[in-house]
């Protein structure tokens, strides 16, 4: 059976395994396993929270995975295979060897194979090899899976399936995607690798000073525990992996499939859309308008031309599709082709030769008879395609097929105006890619005029139309044109690619939208791929999202679902890190000076949950439409030092101030260590959270609320061994909150943390 792993979400066991067994998890697990020994139990609470945030990561996971994969078996790629005399589509794993498979055009090369029967086969084997021209394939010759077909049909023989096929020898390179490099992934890492390297010593630090300065051996731990503990970003990975799942969920909802998680970080980025007209911002079906005979031809012989052209392909496009259901065209009397070229992206046109018409051409104008066209016809051509029209150009030839100088000699015979229609949505989801400061370039196969014409009317200023024949071959030359352009015509699959990668190489992030063979090779190496369900195989098996419904108007709801996921995300991060770092400066600060940890673990648990754990949760899925920027590490550590700084500055201050009071307990100077930590780690919170709307008022106003409660129940203040200290000492913490927060609101308003603003939403 030709198995092969699916790439759209990880197994339940990978999934387990990577929120289970976790550096971070490890170290917490090992500091549970030491408080459960030494108790009492109320240290351990950290322990629900890391059994929580573990739970809760694999239960959104497995959410994501149950939507991708749903949602992916309405995508999932069919084969048709010749089974007792008939043709019958299977999925991919019923293939067998030997089985013999048919392929058309737009159709992806899923197994490798032998050609039994080839009728004009033509393979684009660019992603694999690097090729860049079709290869005509016949009787015998091999075909390679992950190469697809852009011209023609045929069938073929499975000759090696499964692990054995030559795509997943090479890593099933057309079939899955290329991850493309994560800079917040990277940054993350990035930032655990540092907090792993800092917690070593600082905790060899911290573990020798309580040793010393407590008198028992269970209260040194607990002040170690608390210490270590708290140094560690626990829930910064795990709000990650569900805000990228949060939006999978969503997006699925909107009947867009992401068949992969990595690709949400590119949908914040993406700052140039690139789009193919038809299909996109025009409706796939086309009509034929006119049929304009030229003079010298008669319109029965041109209509019947017409008609074996349209005969003449097994799986026509879209244009013989419209000619051949055309009144005039279905009820001529026209006659099956007895030789035929089936049409190519790369070509842009077809042919047909019929017993006694001779051979007829159908194509682009500029193609299939530019040398012998008139002026007068090619006004008429220009005024059509200014007016918006679709135009292919059907010309005789006096050569048979198989003749290499087809084209040559190709007379004029009759124009066919093609009717598209714009998509209702066209107009406003341009709108809205302005409005989020988005560029949108047209590229397109058409003439440039008619490309032109069309976006005029869903309000897009094309401005001077390129003709892609025109567009330098030199890099650099090239992505200055494709910078400076909109509107692209009579572009290649090729030139599709080139484009793309110029553009990419202006440092812009680029998505493509397509949904035909011809746009394969620029769906490939786009950082985003978006294609439209009813497209081609091909199209639809290398584009990482994959839009149900066939509306462009999807679009808008995929760009804002990123970039509400990444921007969250490195609101997030701040708030970790600066705990990360205000912990690590405490613990640096009492293993100095000799003191008790400020804390226990239960009163980090309840700092942390109230100040950082809960918000953090909301904050990840709260809307925002900013566009992520690169630098994610170094604004996070723009913020997060100076803010964590100022907190553990004013938590030590007022935990040195209240011991400075030889009548008060150790008991009372936490508890004003606590005060000031959850105070300041508020404060942080509120700057984060802003512009502030109703819900995150409630928000900041219920973990104060719950503060307040814990404060004052008795039972509570207990459990939690906290003992509210004396009037003067309360008024000396007011003061080193106040201090702080005057800090904190100095560095955010009048530097930014020099450059580091948190965007708005």
């Amino acid at each position: 059976m030709n198995h092969v792993e699916s790439t759209t979400s990880r197994p339940l066991s990978e999934i387990m395994r990577a929120n289970v067994l976790t550096r971070f998890n490890a170290i917490l697990g090992a500091l549970l396993v030491v408080i459960l020994v030494v108790g009492p139990l109320q240290d351990a609470l950290f322990g629900i929270v890391l059994v929580t945030n573990t739970a809760i990561g694999i239960v959104q996971e497995m959410r994501a995975k149950r939507s991708l994969d749903r949602l992916a078996l309405l995508t999932a790629p069919k084969a048709r295979v010749v089974r007792d005399g008939s043709v019958v589509e299977v999925a991919l794993e019923a293939i067998v060897l030997d089985d013999v498979l048919e392929v058309n055009a737009g159709d992806q090369i899923v197994v490798d194979g032998k050609v039994l029967l080839s009728e004009h086969l033509e393979i684009d084997e660019s992603l694999l090899t690097g090729e860049a021209e079709p290869l005509v394939r016949r009787e015998g010759d091999q075909l390679l899976s992950g190469s697809f077909v852009v011209a023609g049909n045929g069938r073929f023989q499975a000759t090696r399936i499964g692990r054995e096929a030559y795509a997943v020898r090479l890593a099933a390179e057309a079939r899955s995607f290329q991850l493309v490099r994560s800079e917040l992934r990277v940054g993350i890492d990035r930032i655990l690798r540092i907090v792993t390297w800092l917690i070593g010593p600082v905790s060899i630090l911290l573990i020798s000073s309580q040793l010393t300065t407590h008198a028992t051996f269970p209260e040194a731990i607990r002040g170690s525990v608390a210490g270590i503990g708290s140094m560690i970003p626990e829930g910064l990975v795990l709000l990650t992996s569900v805000a990228f799942a949060a939006g999978v969920v969503r997006l699925s909802r909107r009947r867009v499939l992401v068949q992969e998680l990595s690709a949400i970080e590119v949908l914040a980025r993406v700052d140039v859309v690139c789009l193919d007209k038809t299909g996109t911002l025009t409706e796939n079906d086309l009509s034929v308008r006119e049929v304009e005979v030229l003079e010298g031809h008669e319109r029965p012989e041109i209509l019947a031309a017409l008609g074996a052209l349209a005969a003449s392909e097994a799986r026509p496009n879209a244009t013989l599709r419209a000619i051949a259901s055309d009144p005039a065209v279905s009820t001529s009397s026209a006659t099956p082709p007895v030789a035929s070229v089936p049409f190519s992206s790369a070509r842009r046109w077809s042919a047909a030769e019929v017993t006694g018409i001779g051979t007829w051409l159908l194509g682009a104008p500029d193609v299939v008879a530019e040398r012998s066209t008139s002026e007068g016809v090619r006004h008429r051509l220009d005024t059509l395609r200014a007016e918006g029209g679709r135009v292919v150009l059907l010309a005789r030839s006096p050569h048979p097929i198989g003749d290499d100088q087809l084209l040559d000699g190709a007379e004029p015979a009759a124009i066919v105006v093609l009717e598209e229609r714009i998509r209702d949505e066209a107009r406003a989801t341009l709108d809205y890619f302005a409005d989020q400061g988005v560029r949108v370039k047209v590229i397109s196969g058409d003439h440039p005029e008619t490309v032109a014409a069309v976006a005029r009317r869903v309000g897009l200023d094309p401005g001077v139309a390129v003709d892609a024949r025109t567009l330098p071959d030199d890099r650099v030359a090239l992505a200055r044109a494709v910078e400076d352009g909109t509107v692209f015509g009579r572009v290649t699959p090729h030139q599709k690619r080139a484009m793309i990668s110029a553009l990419q190489s202006n440092g812009h992030v680029v998505a493509m939208t397509g949904d035909g063979v011809n746009d394969v090779l620029a769906l490939k190496i786009a950082d985003l791929g978006v294609a439209m369900a009813s497209g081609s195989p091909a199209s639809r098996s290398v584009a990482p999202v994959v839009l149900l419904d066939n509306s462009f108007a999807g679009l808008p709801a995929v760009l804002a679902e990123g970039r509400r996921v990444i921007a969250n995300i490195e609101a997030v991060a701040n708030l970790f890190v600066t705990k990360t770092v205000y912990a690590t400066l405490l613990a640096l600060a009492v293993g100095v000076a000799q003191l008790p940890f400020p804390f226990l673990p239960r009163h980090l648990t309840v700092i942390s949950s109230l100040t950082i754990g809960v918000p953090a949760f909301f904050l990840a899925l709260a809307p925002n439409t900013t566009r992520a920027r690169p630098g994610f590490v170094a604004r996070v550590l723009r913020f997060a030092v100076p803010a964590g700084t100022i907190a553990a500055a004013a938590t030590f201050g007022g935990y040195s101030l209240a011991r400075s009071d030889q009548n008060l307990q150790i008991i009372q100077a936490r508890t004003s260590a606590t005060i000031v930590l959850f105070a300041v780690g508020l404060w942080v919170l509120a700057i984060l959270a802003r512009p502030w709307t109703t819900f995150r008022r409630l928000l900041v106003a219920g973990m104060v609320a719950a503060f307040g409660v814990i404060l004052l129940t008795p039972a509570l203040r207990r459990f939690f061994d906290l003992e509210i200290p004396s009037a003067l000492v309360l008024f000396a913490v007011i003061g080193v909150v106040s201090l702080a927060i005057a800090a904190l609101e100095a560095g955010w308003r009048l530097t930014r943390w020099l450059g580091s603003r948190w965007p708005r939403t």
